[in-house]
């Protein structure tokens, strides 16, 4: 059965999405079946993955509003390994129609157990909010994993998402952990970025990567391109920052 992780901030720009695409190329690439399931309505892991949002019939909202099956939203992508269950803005309307659905929160949950024996790994790209999506999201998964930019204002806000997960973990969800932390735009050349990076190890001991994902500019280029940075340019950078953090990923899951 599927290990499934949902990839969250509810604070944008940190490389939430950058991280969802490109980690699941990377753990696809090593040969595990993976199905990225795009719940941000801005539908962003979607055209990561060269797919067009204009164009598609199934998506998540059509999931979550119990239109379809999971498994008739799937897309085969052409990066290997890795399905894709894409998203677009109709997602944005999603909440107002499942508040008032029974059992609201286990929708996603429901609706990926058909296809839980099907993949290795499950990554939820996530909404940059705490809705009722997200709440899906993580109940769900059975851990979360947050890129954190390495700026100023990198904790603000992860009090309230850390909050929000003790009470999905209490009320919905009592597997529900913590998978890891990802430093993003990182510079350790900057006495900002090691200010960061000791507070986020202090605020999250013994759950940070070691691998880091620099600013580069090649992987601001991939999504583009509709690649993960691995296939875009192999050489670069960024791609030697997410095999490097894929690495470590899976390490940890032979551990557990």
């Amino acid at each position: 059965m599927a290990k499934t992780v949902s990839i969250l901030n509810q604070k944008g720009g940190v490389g939430k999405t950058t991280t969802a695409v490109n980690l699941a190329a990377a753990v696809g690439s090593k040969g595990f079946k993976v199905l990225l399931a795009d719940i941000d309505p801005q539908g962003n892991s979607t055209s990561g993955y060269g797919i067009n949002k204009r164009a598609i019939k199934n998506s998540s909202y059509e999931v979550l509003t119990g239109d379809i099956k999971a498994s008739e939203a799937v897309i085969t992508t052409e990066f290997a390994g890795v399905d894709i269950i894409p998203a677009n803005m109709d997602l944005a309307g999603a909440e107002l129609e499942i508040i008032d659905m029974e059992n609201r929160e286990s929708i996603l949950k429901n609706a990926l157990a058909e296809v839980w024996e099907q993949y290795d790994f499950i990554f939820l790209d996530c909404p940059p909010s705490l809705g009722l999506i997200t709440l899906n999201a993580l109940t769900a998964s059975d851990t979360f994993l947050v890129p954190i930019q390495c700026e100023y204002y990198a904790l603000e806000g992860l009090s309230q998402l850390m909050s929000t997960a003790r009470k999905i973990k209490r009320m919905f969800n009592p597997y529900l952990d913590i998978e890891g932390v990802l430093l993003t735009m990182y510079d350790g050349r900057l006495n900002l970025t090691q200010q960061v990076v000791r507070e986020v190890k202090k605020f999250f001991p013994q759950k940070v990567y070691s691998s880091t994902i620099p600013r580069n500019v090649r992987l601001s280029e991939a999504p583009s391109y509709g690649q993960p940075v691995i296939y875009f340019d192999k050489s670069s950078k960024g791609a030697a920052a997410y095999m490097a953090l894929c690495d470590e990923f899976l390490e940890k899951q032979k551990k557990l």
